[in-house]
């Protein structure tokens, strides 16, 4: 009887680490994303602020929203992630305030993921094109 519990006990913690290590990261995304910056506000008593600029090879777009899902969130703060084609100008520093990039940067950033402090997130195709024809 003790032994057949050890067993069980042992199968659970098994499983439960197996599932836990076995989880899809940002590695598994086809896209070859790479970090270029990265900016996290230094106060830990007001709302946290994570900004990330990301380069990616192609315009992947659902793949882009995933990854944006998986980047780390609070909800007492706001995630954004910008993203860029590789070979395009890309940003190697964020700015706290918005718009966050250098205007020199935007017309290259391809999408733009944000989750605000509710939890909700939105995904926005080149969110710096102007909407004026």
């Amino acid at each position: 009887m003790k032994r057949i519990f050890l067993i069980a006990i042992t199968t659970i913690i098994a499983i439960i680490f197996w599932t836990s290590f076995s989880q899809d990261t940002v590695d598994d995304l086809p896209g070859d994303f790479k970090e270029l910056a990265f900016f996290r506000n230094e106060n830990n008593t007001g709302p946290i602020i994570r900004k990330y600029a990301v380069s990616l090879t192609d315009t992947l777009w659902q793949e882009m929203e995933q990854y944006g899902q998986m980047m780390p969130y609070t909800k007492y703060g706001t995630t954004t992630v910008f993203y860029f084609l590789q070979g395009s100008d890309m940003p190697k520093n964020l700015n706290p305030s918005p718009p966050s990039l250098d205007v020199e940067y935007q017309s290259s950033c391809v999408g733009k993921f944000e989750r605000n402090a509710t939890g909700l997130s939105t995904f926005t195709r080149y969110p710096f094109r102007s909407q004026a024809y």
